[in-house]
């Protein structure tokens, strides 16, 4: 199918529409209101999702929609902005989801000529989708059905282009697991929420991208002036050394000091194995450095595991947050067990976050008598177990005894086995906590409360409380706490339309200022220029993610925290004695949004974003 003449700069000026149903594509030229209202990325995504899935739908039929999406900066020269965003309705929380992963997958779908993929149906057979530039095939996939996820690739590669790049699912999202993983040939993964499920549900295996096209910038000296100030912001900025010699395995032990990588299942309580994780005992592990399509930083690394039970693996190291999922959270020191675990995750396609959230839970559940060895199967569960861990991450991904219902995630998982168990499952609107205790830093627990995908780090990082960046602010107090959350929200959905890789937005390496340096002579819109406006966008775009789960039925009872975040003080320095005041944070923060005390955006704030449409689902405007 040829393509029309693409008169967008920045953009390749098309989407791609998948239907499994009826194994039919369609390609569909980019509307000027989408691009200037939204921008790209993120903004895409939920403005389709908003207009073409209606309340109620199943997350896991046919009506769900399942959008992959770039920005109007990947696959150029711009660094850290060539990653790629999905977003569905979660089966895990019944609520918005937009999960984003790295690698190449997002330059090379520029490449093929898509600014976005929106996939719907259902086929009744597994397939995959070969994208060859401006040929689109559905084909078979029952040989590959049920690899894993590395196995898969390499058979997809011989069915297509040696140098095609893909997302794919593996077993766990085959077997609709509502923790699993989208995950790519490079093992980057967009992990959080189910979207691994939900390409399972419409039996899909995997999308295969190779392109040829390149997008036109429209001030092409300009354009590299921007670059050029980016790479020497990057290179005068204290984060991009820790981050390209070590990523994010170079806070690891830092951010257990003051107070994060919360232990024993947010228990917090001293974990006297914190010195295996610091920044030189990780690094003896590194054999290999690399990195992202365009993104200077390079702060992907593999781990060799010379020694112990799991001897002989050379993978991806497990990032901050897994090395807390399966480490610290379960009072586990053993480097080795975690690489393997993470290993295990990346071919069986789960979140490590929620997975090793959910062993934790079950770890509590056996220790307080509430599970038993006949629900395990037999199985010990016990703190510090690398051995139990290793086994439950193998049998959540298959749906193996308990670790099917763990597999559902811990809200549903404690409803089902009841006898108090709801007490320690630690989640926000169905998705678990990441590596952050919100006891400890008020505003980035905020964020969680309020986030529309439920508890993620990635939809508000407080760069603030944490890293004092801008400016540093007390993380116990609550005295503004709403303001800079807001500040943080807006600010990520607005660097998420590019689609900038949060760690350099989070230590100010990328600011919207810079964006809007680069986004205006790539696209010419003159709209881009000033940065006030992606401000707006970020603020639209965050209001807009919120009225689509308010149409779901949710409400300000959502917007909260689990009881013991709520009621337990913190037993360890340096946070000891905090708990977390929700009431008080709540309200100045709806108040700071321009929502009313319902949490629902006001008459005039959406008119202000220009969401008037949107609004009159609600009854507001």
């Amino acid at each position: 199918m040829s393509q029309e003449f693409n008169p967008w700069f920045g953009y390749m000026g098309h989407i791609l529409r998948i239907n499994l149903t009826n194994h039919k594509h369609t390609i569909e030229p980019l509307k000027k209101d989408l691009v200037e209202s939204f921008i790209g990325g993120r903004g895409f995504g939920i403005k389709i999702l908003f207009d073409e899935v209606p309340k109620g739908v199943d997350p896991l039929g046919p009506s769900n929609k399942l959008i992959f999406s770039t920005g109007p900066l990947t696959g150029t020269k711009v660094q850290s902005a060539s990653r790629w965003i999905a977003q569905f309705k979660s089966p895990l929380t019944d609520a918005y989801c937009r999960s984003v992963g790295g690698g190449f997958f997002g330059a090379e779908l520029k490449f093929a000529g898509y600014d976005a993929i929106i996939v719907e149906g259902r086929s009744e057979k597994p397939v995959y989708v070969w994208i060859n530039d401006d040929k689109v095939e559905i084909r078979d996939a029952a040989d590959v059905w049920s690899m894993t996820t590395y196995a898969a690739q390499e058979f997809l590669r011989e069915k297509t282009d040696e140098k095609a790049r893909m997302v794919t699912i593996g077993p766990a999202g085959e077997r609709l697991v509502k923790i699993s993983a989208l995950v790519t040939d490079d093992m980057r993964t967009a992990a959080r929420g189910g979207g691994g499920a939900v390409m399972g549900s419409k039996n899909l295996k995997a999308i295969v991208v190779k392109g040829s096209k390149k997008a036109t910038i429209h001030n092409e000296k300009a354009f590299d002036e921007a670059v050029k100030e980016q790479i020497e912001t990057y290179r005068k900025n204290p984060a991009f050394e820790h981050f390209k010699n070590l990523g994010t395995n170079s806070i690891v032990y830092l951010f257990y000091t003051i107070g994060h990588f919360p232990t024993y299942n947010f228990k917090q309580l001293p974990f006297e194995g914190a010195g295996r994780f610091t920044p030189e005992i990780l690094a003896s592990y590194v054999v290999k450095h690399n990195g992202c399509y365009g993104c200077m930083v390079r702060c992907w690394k593999t781990f060799k595991v010379t020694h112990g039970p799991y001897a002989g693996i050379a993978w991806d190291f497990p990032e901050y947050e897994t090395h807390w999922s399966y480490g610290g959270l379960l009072g586990n020191c053993n480097i080795e067990s975690i690489t393997y675990a993470n290993m295990l995750s990346d071919l069986y396609g789960l979140d490590t976050i929620s997975t090793g959230v959910a062993i934790a839970f079950a770890t509590e559940l056996y220790e307080k008598g509430i599970i038993g060895k006949s629900e395990t199967d037999g199985l010990e569960l016990k703190w510090g177990s690398p051995e139990a861990m290793v086994e439950l991450v193998k049998r959540i991904a298959l749906r193996i005894g308990l670790g099917s219902l763990l597999g559902e995630g811990v809200k549903r998982a404690a409803e089902a086995i009841g006898r108090g168990a709801e007490k320690y499952a630690i989640h926000v609107k169905g998705l678990e906590l990441p590596a952050y205790d919100p006891r400890s830093a008020k505003a980035h627990g905020l964020s969680f409360a309020t986030s529309p995908i439920g508890a993620s780090h990635c939809i508000g990082w407080n760069k603030f409380e944490i890293m004092g960046i801008p400016r540093k602010v007390d993380p116990f107090g609550v005295e503004g706490k709403g303001e800079i959350t807001k500040y943080v929200q807006d600010e990520t959905a607005a660097a998420e339309t590019a689609i900038f890789c949060l760690f350099t937005l989070t230590n100010e390496m990328v600011t919207l200022d810079l964006y809007s340096k680069l986004l205006y002579p790539a696209t010419g819109i003159e709209k881009f220029k000033d940065p006030r406006y992606l401000w707006l966008v970020g603020e639209r775009i965050f209001n807009l993610e919120r009225i689509f789960n308010i149409r779901e039925g949710f409400d300000v009872s959502q917007d909260t925290m689990p009881e013991r975040i709520l009621k337990e003080p913190v037993p360890r320095e340096p946070s000891k004695g905090q708990v977390f005041e929700l009431d008080i944070l709540l309200k100045d923060y709806y108040k700071v949004r321009g929502w009313n005390e319902r949490g629902i955006p006001t008459k005039e704030k959406l008119k202000e974003l220009e969401l008037s449409e949107a609004a009159k689902e609600l009854k507001v405007a």
